[in-house]
């Protein structure tokens, strides 16, 4: 699962404006660590002001299939080609999946009153099942 995610993430990463294609990019700082016990941390800044660090963790769970997880936080930031500043912080976990959260992120429009009272209507009704044994 580690491997997954930083493969993504460093792909989200280097897929940014990095200047020419044959200039190459200076790394200014880098960290990679992993314990015995499955944690894990790595980081990197780049010349052209890219960041990315992640915090990943062993967790144990009740799944018998899979016992053990690894629960990953991070962050990344780097200026897109019309110099806004773009920055993205995650979590990605067993229970919640990937959860994203950055101001350049898309967020749905609200719900108009009418649909949620009527969305509210239906959560409170009973499941088919339950109105079947009445």
């Amino acid at each position: 699962m580690y491997a997954l995610l930083a493969c993504v993430w460093l792909g989200v990463v280097y897929a940014a404006p990095q200047g020419r294609a044959d200039e190459p990019i200076a790394i200014i700082s880098q960290t990679n660590n992993i314990s015995p016990e499955g944690n894990y941390d790595w980081s990197y800044e780049t010349a052209n002001s890219i960041k990315a660090q992640e915090t990943g963790t062993l967790k144990k769970t009740n799944d018998p299939e899979n016992p053990e997880v690894i629960v990953a936080q991070g962050s990344y930031a780097y200026t897109d080609k019309e110099g806004n500043q773009i920055s993205l912080q995650y979590v990605a976990d067993d229970e919640g999946g990937f959860q994203p959260q950055g101001a350049h992120l898309p967020t749905p429009p609200p719900i108009p009153a009418d649909i949620q009272r009527a969305l509210d209507w239906i959560a409170s009704q009973p499941a088919k099942a339950e109105r079947g044994r009445k």
